[in-house]
């Protein structure tokens, strides 16, 4: 008889798996947005509880609201018994996660939210388990066969519960209509953070600036793009951005160049951004105009320059 490959039961588990989310997006019905309902209301955090591999699940789905705009923590079940119940207060929501409903762990972790009403919600397979019958709000896994083959190991179960808490946290952060902004508040760090970065995030402010009148001599305006370091500067008119001088400008000027002035040589109305937008944005744009920085002006109002970005800043920062 030919052994199963690798492969074939790479396929059968997620086959098992993929139909046991089928019939979890199926079986939603008004319990789910009671739940949702529930977290809204709730004037303090959202407490996940688990044991186990439920425990695993739970942690994930705590850090995923935490990470979307609804305040939550994971208190471990048994930890709760010997003082972590204290974490739980009047106002929280208590989210608990047991396939069975009958986790013996879960028993002072459930009292203590009957005792001080703290809404409850459960997540189990089993209606009639003493988790969904004590819970305020019942959310109940399909019966769909674990992946192992011997129903022992959680691995359907666990998949199932992970989409369900994905599931609570985008419908939550969609009814609060929570940004991609927003997001990059709760991730200033890795290639996510840096992906939202906004341009005043990275733009060069205040004296670092290399400007420079419109009516100064050509002799000064070199002496700043030397001193700032950026082979540019911006030229102002009436403290607003009226135009920049670049290596490509002084080139064309060099015939008696220190006999002129910087708003005879500067390239009017030069590209901006708004420090508001992306810093990806402005990557885009200098990379679609061949070009290494970028004035930033308001995105209204007359063009006075707030700031100043390199390309090098960009790229420093992981953009790019």
């Amino acid at each position: 008889m030919a052994q199963t490959s690798f492969q074939e039961i790479a396929r059968r588990v997620i086959g098992i798996e993929a139909d046991g989310l089928a019939q979890l997006a199926a079986g939603l019905d008004d319990s789910f947005d009671r739940a949702v309902e529930t977290i809204l209301e709730a004037r303090g955090r959202v407490i996940v509880s688990g044991m186990g591999k439920s425990g695993h699940i739970a942690r994930k789905m705590a850090a995923t609201f935490a990470s979307t705009g609804t305040p939550a923590h994971f208190v471990h079940p048994a930890e709760a018994s010997h003082g972590d119940l204290g974490m739980m207060a009047a106002g929280d929501v208590v989210l608990v996660l047991s396939n069975s409903g009958e986790t013996p762990e879960l028993a002072d972790l459930v009292a203590y939210t009957r005792r001080f009403r703290i809404p409850l919600i459960g997540v189990a397979s089993k209606p009639e388990s003493t988790l969904l019958r004590q819970s305020d709000v019942a959310l109940v896994l399909p019966k769909a066969p674990e992946a192992c083959g011997t129903g022992i190991v959680p691995t359907t179960s666990t998949t199932m519960t992970l989409a369900l808490g994905d599931a609570l946290a985008v419908a939550l952060m969609e009814h609060r209509q929570f940004s991609p902004e927003n997001f990059r508040d709760f991730h200033p760090g890795g290639k996510l953070g840096a992906r939202l970065s906004k341009v005043a995030d990275l733009m060069h402010r205040h004296d670092e600036l290399p400007l420079i009148a419109e009516t100064a001599e050509m002799g000064d305006a070199l002496l700043e793009i030397s001193q700032k370091g950026f082979g540019v500067v911006g030229v102002t008119r009436a403290g607003a951005l009226a135009g920049v001088i670049t290596d490509g400008d002084l080139r064309r000027h060099m015939s008696g160049l220190l006999e002129l002035r910087a708003g005879d040589v500067m390239t009017s109305d030069p590209l901006t951004i708004a420090p508001e937008a992306l810093a990806e944005e402005a990557v885009a744009i200098m990379n679609d105009r061949k070009i290494t920085c970028l004035f930033v002006v308001p995105a209204e109002g007359p063009r006075v320059p707030a700031g100043f970005l390199h390309i090098h800043d960009c790229l420093r920062a992981g953009i790019g």
